[in-house]
C-alpha cells in the first residue's frame, strides 16, 4: 500500500512541475521584457539619475508600488478579462503567464534600478568625462558593473514566481500549487500535498544556488 501510494505521488509529479517550470520562466521572460527597461528609466529619471525628471519618477515610481503591493491573488483575478482577451481562456498554465509576468514586472523594475544605482558614482563620472552619452554610459558601464546585482535580483525574481504560481494553482493556473490543492487539500491526501511542497522547495533551492554561483563568478571577474 506505501509503495502504491509513493508511485502514485510520482506519477503526478513530473507534468505538474513541468507546468511550473514552463509558467515561471516563461513569465520570468516577459517580465524581464516589461521591467528591465521600467527599472533602467526609473533609475535614469530619479534625483540622482543621469537625466533627473522628479515629476514623472514621482509618477511612475507610485504605479510600480501601486502594482507590487497587490496580493497576486487579487492581481490575477482583476486580469482574468485581459487574460481571456489573450488567452481565449483564464486557467491553465498558459492563462496563468499573463499575470505572473505582470505582477513580476514592478518587482524587476526595483531590482534594476537599486542594481544600477549601487555602481560606483566615479566610473559614471568618468565615462560622462570621456563624452559618452546616456546611452553609452547605461550599455557600456551601469549594465556590466551591475551584472552580479541583476542576476541576484533575476534569481530573487524566479524564486518570487515560483511562490506565485504556487497560488496561481488556487484559481485553476495548473502547477505544483494546483496538484497540491486539488489533488492533495480537497482529496484529503497529505502526501500528494507533501510532494508538490518538497518539489517547490527544491526548485527554489536550486534556482538560488544557481544564482549565487553565476553571481560569485560574475564578482570574481572584474
Amino acid at each position: 500500500m506505501f509503495r502504491e501510494t509513493i508511485i502514485e505521488v510520482f506519477s503526478l509529479l513530473p507534468s505538474a512541475t513541468g507546468q511550473t517550470v514552463y509558467m515561471v520562466f516563461t513569465s520570468t521572460f516577459f517580465a524581464c521584457i516589461l521591467g528591465f527597461p521600467l527599472g533602467v528609466y526609473l533609475f535614469v529619471t530619479s534625483p540622482a539619475g543621469l537625466a533627473p525628471r522628479i515629476m514623472l519618477y514621482n509618477v511612475l515610481s507610485r504605479i510600480v508600488n501601486l502594482f507590487r503591493s497587490l496580493p497576486f491573488i487579487i492581481l490575477m483575478i482583476l486580469l482574468i478579462p485581459l487574460t481571456r482577451l489573450i488567452i481565449k481562456t483564464s486557467i491553465g498554465p498558459a492563462a496563468a503567464i499573463i499575470p505572473l509576468s505582470i505582477a513580476a514586472a514592478p518587482f524587476v523594475a526595483r531590482v534594476v534600478e537599486t542594481a544600477l544605482s549601487e555602481v560606483d558614482h566615479g566610473v559614471i563620472t568618468a565615462a560622462k568625462a570621456m563624452g559618452s552619452t546616456t546611452f553609452q554610459i547605461i550599455r557600456k558601464v551601469l549594465i556590466p558593473e551591475a551584472m552580479p546585482a541583476l542576476v541576484s535580483g533575476l534569481a530573487l525574481t524566479i524564486i518570487n514566481l515560483i511562490g506565485y504560481s504556487a497560488m496561481a494553482g488556487a484559481i485553476g493556473g495548473g502547477g505544483l500549487g494546483d496538484l497540491a490543492i486539488r489533488y492533495g487539500y480537497y482529496r484529503f491526501r497529505t502526501d500528494v500535498t507533501i510532494g508538490a511542497v518538497v518539489v517547490i522547495l527544491l526548485l527554489v533551492e536550486a534556482v538560488q544556488i544557481t544564482g549565487t554561483a553565476i553571481s560569485r563568478a560574475l564578482l570574481s571577474r572584474r
